[in-house]
């Protein structure tokens, strides 16, 4: 029988070929200078780039194609001002759906909308929240949302059967960075699948105008062992690292980030460079000033940078094996 690899062998194994995997120097081989990463096409001549960088970026780097569903996970729904009475309605629909989750590598997923995560819900502090819930999996589902509401609209009795629907309905409260997940048996199954997204709501008191980004870091186990293969934000390996995302220096980026990660107790966020103010949930104005977050399984807060450089910075999680597997990017900061 052949034996299996553990998830360190693999990585061990597969280092040489994964070649936007290593945070560490790459080493390029003599004469292939020419397929080494290079950030000229962001605007920067960098001399060293023949010379190989920490890690590649843009089209060398294998991970999928852009996706205009995957970038439509990356910004919220608009920010609405308070509004009395105002009720704000969204459609979720429970499916299977194969997605790519690394380049060529398939994973079958149950899914919001067909995406994993499923789509950002926002609404502003006091809206009534009304969510219209199909299943069109093939396993019963929920949705459980994270923040106050009646004990029958908690995601955990209601469980729909295939081809059911539900409708959630609760006033939207207390504002911060909120999440919403599967909460049908095995809950880590339904999880780790897929069933799970960012759940904004917003202060009466607006905060201030800011680039918005939302993150949903998460995991993919595709062989079935209960160990992840794969990690990255809002879904395939290393996307953010083939597709850069461009912020501007002249403007607050603010960052709604939750930790969605299954079979793994921490996550985490780091950026190059620079310093972010960090609100634990979003719920409060108290904030920590530093370039480092760690966060369990459903913690979740508010990011806020003010770049001080223009440049290409990377962003990824700090435990090494996670970054290695998938879960890295950049910022192309301009003015």
């Amino acid at each position: 029988m052949p034996k299996k690899l553990s998830r360190g062998q693999l990585i061990a194994a597969t280092a040489p070929f994964l070649a936007a995997a290593p945070i560490a120097r790459v080493a390029w081989p003599d004469g292939a200078e020419a397929a080494a990463p290079s950030a000229t096409h962001f605007g920067h001549n960098h001399d060293h780039a023949g010379q190989g960088h920490a890690a590649m970026i843009g089209e060398a780097v294998p991970s999928i194609a852009r996706s205009a569903e995957i970038d439509a996970l990356l910004i919220p729904p608009k920010v609405l001002p308070y509004r009395p009475g105002r009720v704000r309605e969204y459609e979720l629909v429970a499916v299977d759906k194969e997605i790519e989750v690394a380049k060529g590598v398939r994973f079958p997923a149950w899914t919001y909308n067909g995406t994993a995560p499923g789509p950002v819900i926002r609404a502003t502090e006091d809206d009534l929240l009304r969510i219209h819930f199909a299943n069109a999996g093939s396993h019963p589902h929920t949705i459980h949302f994270h923040g106050i509401h009646p004990a029958n609209m908690d995601g955990v009795f209601e469980v729909v059967q295939p081809g059911r629907t539900f409708t959630y309905e609760f006033p939207a409260k207390p504002y911060g960075m909120h999440l919403y997940h599967c909460h049908a048996t095995p809950l880590k199954k339904h999880i780790h699948k897929g069933l799970y997204g960012a759940f904004i709501i917003d202060p009466k008191k607006p905060r201030k105008p800011a680039q918005e980004l939302v993150m949903v870091m998460n995991g993919f186990d595709t062989d079935g062992d209960g160990e992840n293969n794969f990690y990255a934000v809002n879904g395939p390996a290393f996307y953010h690292a083939r597709h850069p995302i461009t912020v501007r220096r002249s403007q607050t980026v603010r960052i709604y980030l939750a930790n969605l990660t299954e079979f793994d107790l921490l996550n985490s966020f780091h950026l190059h460079g620079d310093f972010f103010r960090y609100y634990p949930t979003g719920s409060t104005e108290q904030f920590e000033y530093t370039d480092t977050v760690m966060l369990t399984q459903g913690q979740r807060g508010i990011l806020e940078i003010d770049f001080a450089n223009t440049g290409v910075f990377m962003f990824h999680a700090h435990q090494s094996e996670f970054a290695e597997l998938g879960w890295m990017g950049f910022f192309n900061v301009v003015d």
